[in-house]
């Protein structure tokens, strides 16, 4: 823990509410050297904002520079199925690299593609609500929070539904390694689910190049631009981030949502009487809350904070949660307020690596909140959840609710 502020990411107390601990760094400066993790950490808006665009900053280094080279350690040869899959899929690529598998894979994610599937995404969300509704209630997050965004990327992928019970277990397990210093048992887990995971999408793959179907996996296979392909790997990681961006932050934006919501019944009353509130809402949630606490970036050229020089091959810690409070950005920033206007919140990323899935979140997002506000006008909170314990990716174990 850091004595000065409090920052201890894995404490639970912490993790239930980081933001007093967020006030404390921003009020103590623009950067803070963090021990444990050995980051620096970056809690205001402004700075987290730039560093995002700041091209002397990378997801990766291993474009200009070797382990060696950057003075990081090789990651442990056991590791490297996880870090084979994670290195080559936009996440965690820079240019040119990055430029062209954006590029391709944009190719078969356009705008016109997510509109066709507002249709798929409002039939998904009824359903579930419905299974919510014959319940009598139950966990919002298990019966509607996690399945939808599953179902939905999986409709995309082109994944048989008998198959989609395998996604969830993967994605949490491989989705363990973003934590900070994830031990040795969260490793073997990842690793073992990034061999399971490509394994599988290496035969389904396989059977699109065959039997082409009308779904994302098959445009993956024929997307091409002047020459440039997709590699084989390229389009099994391209893939599973897919799934897992695409809906672990859809699935907590949800649950931490309502939680907030339920703790403000004002703002979940002014909803219910206007759901023409509902797009500038989702956006409020995902600043109130923000499911991704934590990004990470290397500095590759030295760079310069409040007059603090942060030197090549060190890591920085752009703290989205405290930069999403800042008070110098948002008036008021601890109250929610669905009906704020300039809403500059950064949950979705920004610069070369801004959430390529950014519509389709929303989509689903408006889909579940609204289909919940209209058809279960009485729902209320059954008892107070307890948080995962991960910090950088931060969600409710579940969210009981009686209709």
């Amino acid at each position: 823990m850091d004595a000065n502020t409090g920052f201890d990411p894995w404490s639970p107390r912490f993790v239930a509410d980081p933001y007093p601990g967020y006030e404390r760094l921003r009020a103590a400066g623009r950067v803070h050297w963090f021990e444990p993790s050995r980051q620096w950490l970056v809690p205001h808006h402004e700075d987290v904002r730039a560093l995002l665009r700041d091209r002397r900053l990378g997801r990766t280094y291993l474009h200009r520079f070797s382990h060696e080279e950057f003075g990081r350690p090789v990651p442990p040869a056991a590791h490297e199925p996880f870090h084979v899959l994670n290195g080559n899929g936009l996440l965690d690529l820079e240019p040119p690299d990055h430029t062209r598998i954006r590029r391709l894979v944009s190719k078969a994610f356009t705008p016109r593609t997510i509109e066709n599937l507002a249709p798929v995404v409002a039939r998904l969300a009824r359903g579930l609500v419905d299974e919510l509704l014959a319940e009598g209630g139950g966990d919002l997050i298990g019966t509607v929070a996690e399945p939808l965004p599953v179902a939905v990327i999986a409709e995309m992928l082109g994944i048989p539904e008998a198959d989609r019970k395998l996604l969830r277990p993967w994605s949490a397990a491989i989705c363990g390694m973003y934590e900070l210093n994830p031990d040795e048992e969260k490793a073997r887990n990842a690793v073992r689910a990034s061999l399971d995971f490509s394994a599988y999408l290496r035969e389904l793959i396989a059977d699109r190049r065959t039997r082409p179907g009308d779904d994302l996996i098959t445009a993956l296979v024929h997307a091409h631009d002047e020459g440039d392909r997709l590699t084989e790997q390229e389009m099994v990681s391209t893939c599973v981030l897919l799934l897992n961006a695409g809906h672990e932050a859809t699935t907590n934006t949800t649950g931490n949502g309502w939680w907030a919501l339920f703790r403000n019944p004002d703002q979940l009353a002014a909803l219910r009487a206007d759901p023409g509130l509902l797009p500038g809402a989702v956006e409020e949630l995902m600043r109130y809350d923000t499911p991704l606490q934590l990004f990470e970036r290397w500095v590759l050229d030295d760079i310069e904070i409040a007059g603090t020089v942060i030197p090549r091959g060190s890591e920085v810690a752009l703290l989205f949660g405290s930069a999403n409070r800042d008070p110098a950005r948002f008036p008021d920033p601890d109250r929610l307020d669905v009906t704020r206007a300039d809403n500059p919140h950064i949950s979705l990323g920004a610069g070369i690596h801004y959430c390529l899935g950014a519509p389709l979140a929303r989509l689903e997002l408006i889909a579940s909140f609204g289909e919940l506000l209209r058809r279960a006008p009485r729902l209320q909170l059954m008892a107070e959840p307890e948080w995962k314990p991960g910090f950088v990716i931060r969600g409710l174990r579940e969210l009981l609710v009686g209709c």
